[in-house]
């Protein structure tokens, strides 16, 4: 199944399914569940899988509006859509793929070989990535921090998962990353990763049943400026060196993971200096069985 938030002026954030371009809302009011995150606490109370709980709770009428329709920026007076889900947590695993070691040992100033370490050791890097307060979804922005000069995009399949390590589904991740501040000293981490806009989910968040073997997914991004193409890539999830429940495991060794909280699996995507992301850059970042993720690059003061 696939689910959808809907921004509507006059009720809010509201849980929906996505069915051949039509919306059908999901709300109980009883159990008071009404937006993603809403759903993914109760079928996780009850246990039950989501698509399950989801298509029992679906209503039967479809709202007025398709799905093209609420395909719109942030409005105050319009319906349009969310981020799928509004994470309580986001973790972001890193050199998960061979080209993102050896890029970053090639750059990075202190440390050699550091990346391509980690790529083959045991235990993977894995960081804290944000809150839903950093997080946007398709047609909003992403942040682009006034203290750097080369600020990249990191095109992932996203994952979520509920308290008990169960991957309840999976959407399009942007771990959108100051790539020159990391470049200073690997210490700088935390600021090359977290800041406002930092990470955009969407457009759509795609029950497990609908993809059975995620490693068969390919990711390709470009980023158009002024309407033209200054870079584009392509990878395939297959070829990530680690296993998506392995990163999960590593996750909640000794850490608390609440349900609903979103893990990026890591980029085999590649920027260019040259394509350094500039303030009204559009992002297209898109996987053929979840949809494209659409975001616009501003400048966070």
């Amino acid at each position: 199944m696939r689910f959808i938030q809907i921004c509507d002026p006059r009720k809010g954030i509201v849980a929906a399914k996505l069915d051949s371009g039509r919306i059908y809302p999901i709300v109980y009011e009883q159990k008071n569940v009404r937006s993603m995150l809403d759903l993914v606490e109760y079928a996780t109370a009850v246990d039950l899988e989501l698509a399950e709980v989801g298509e029992e709770l679906a209503a039967a009428k479809a709202l007025e509006v398709s799905w093209e329709e609420i395909q719109l920026a942030p409005d105050a007076e319009k319906i349009r859509v969310a981020i799928p889900i509004h994470p309580p947590e986001v973790w972001a695993f890193g050199v998960t793929y061979k080209k993102s070691a050896e890029f970053r040992d090639g750059d990075i100033q202190a440390s050699k070989g550091i990346y391509d370490s980690v790529y083959s050791a045991r235990r993977p890097e894995l960081f804290f990535k944000g809150t839903a307060a950093r997080c946007t979804g398709t047609h909003d922005f992403i942040g682009m921090r006034c203290d750097s000069r080369f600020t990249a995009i990191e095109p992932e399949l996203a994952v979520l998962v509920n308290f008990q390590k169960k991957v309840l589904g999976y959407m399009i991740g942007n771990d959108v990353s100051a790539w020159d501040i990391e470049r200073e000293n690997p210490l700088y981490l935390p600021q090359s990763k977290v800041f406002k806009g930092c990470c955009a989910l969407g457009p759509v968040l795609v029950s497990t049943d609908e993809i059975p073997d995620p490693y068969k997914l390919t990711i390709h991004c470009q980023i158009l400026r002024q309407g033209r193409v200054i870079f584009s890539g392509e990878t395939s999830v297959g070829m990530m060196h680690r296993k998506i429940e392995e990163l999960i495991d590593f996750l909640f060794l000794a850490n608390p993971v609440p349900t609903g909280t979103v893990v990026l699996t890591g980029t085999g995507i590649i920027q260019t200096e040259e394509a350094a992301l500039r303030e009204g850059d559009i992002v297209e970042i898109g996987i053929p069985e979840i949809g494209t993720l659409t975001n616009t690059v501003r400048r966070v003061e």
